[in-house]
């Protein structure tokens, strides 16, 4: 919005349907077989394209594969990630989880795992479901988020602000999303597969499209902390 341009809904409005949002929005595992138009596609990237970025560099690039494409490619990164071929990050993952935030990843597992009924300790199991990611969820739209290499943790970090507009925009139109690491897990071979350039960095993927509100994979919610766990106010 610029300076002259006027608000069209009062601010306890606005400030709501931000929170109805956030509140709605979760990682969607299981997606109906239905295509998104393309009409609604093209206004989520446009209303994600308003995402503040250092210097306004703007550096997130958007490969979105459907139809045949997305079969094509979830064919290939399915066999890469089965096969228990390297990783091939361009940007270094978490080296541990410990504390709190810890805590935090075993909580959301686990969750997910009972959901599913998945016993604790089963690592098969756990193994199978991560594979699913390489499936999409079945969602029919996947997104990759890429960068340019020399810009570095700032336009990763940009391209963070972009993957979380374009999932509340999502959100907004009916959509579901889910946020995918662990396709940047096999940079290379996405590079290789879509023709990138050297210089390209993959950040992550999205998966998108309706979710099956049926499955019960979809039932379940993940906690947030309080804000005093995560803010400190300095006022003197």
């Amino acid at each position: 919005m610029d300076a002259v341009t006027k608000p069209r809904y009062a601010t306890e409005d606005r400030i709501g349907a931000l929170e109805e949002l956030l509140n709605e929005r979760y990682s969607v595992r299981a997606f109906l077989p239905r295509e998104v138009p393309r009409d609604i596609i093209e206004h989520v990237l446009t209303v994600a394209q308003r995402t503040a970025s250092w210097c306004n560099s703007q550096p997130w690039q958007v490969l979105i594969a459907s139809g045949e494409a997305r079969e094509r490619f979830r064919k290939a990164i399915y066999a890469e990630a089965a096969s228990g071929a390297k990783e091939d990050h361009d940007f270094t993952p978490p080296r541990e989880y410990v504390g709190v935030y810890l805590e935090r990843r075993r909580e959301s597992g686990f969750q997910l795992y009972n959901t599913l009924g998945i016993p604790r300790g089963d690592k098969a199991g756990y193994s199978r479901q991560a594979l699913q990611n390489y499936n999409f969820f079945g969602a029919p739209h996947v997104a990759v988020i890429h960068t340019n290499e020399p810009l570095g943790i700032y336009g990763a970090i940009d391209c963070g602000g972009y993957v979380s507009n374009f999932m509340l925009a999502a959100q907004a139109l009916g959509l579901g999303t889910i946020p995918q690491a662990a396709l940047a897990r096999y940079s290379g071979l996405i590079r290789r597969h879509f023709n990138l350039s050297d210089d390209r960095r993959v950040v992550c993927g999205i998966s998108f499209g309706y979710a099956d509100h049926a499955h019960k994979v979809n039932g379940y919610r993940t906690s947030r902390a309080d804000v005093a766990d995560t803010v400190t106010f300095v006022d003197e």
